[in-house]
């Protein structure tokens, strides 16, 4: 049985698929992410919001996330405070 993990606004991975879990701000990884789109295996469930991390999958997709890279590494590691549903991004002014 797969172990999901939420990767916010109640979308779910599963978590064996996972490869890589990165930020979006260095120049290979908006590569990716532009490579992705335009080949059509980029998944955005940011519901609007900033993409935060970058998730990598085995398949070869490229999951834009609105959560923190630590976030979606403690809920993949099973961190004990990590299934709280703080899909709100650390934002706050």
């Amino acid at each position: 049985m797969s172990k999901f993990i939420n990767i916010g606004h109640g979308n779910m991975v599963a978590a064996a698929r996972i490869v890589a879990v990165v930020t979006p701000e260095s120049q290979p990884i908006k590569r990716l992410v532009q490579d992705a789109k335009e080949d059509g295996r980029a998944i955005d469930v940011t519901g609007g919001r900033k993409t935060r991390s970058v998730l990598v999958a085995d398949t070869g997709h490229v999951i834009l996330c609105p959560l923190q890279t630590e976030t979606i590494t403690a809920r993949l590691n099973g961190a004990p405070d990590a299934a709280a549903d703080d899909d709100e991004p650390d934002d706050t002014p």
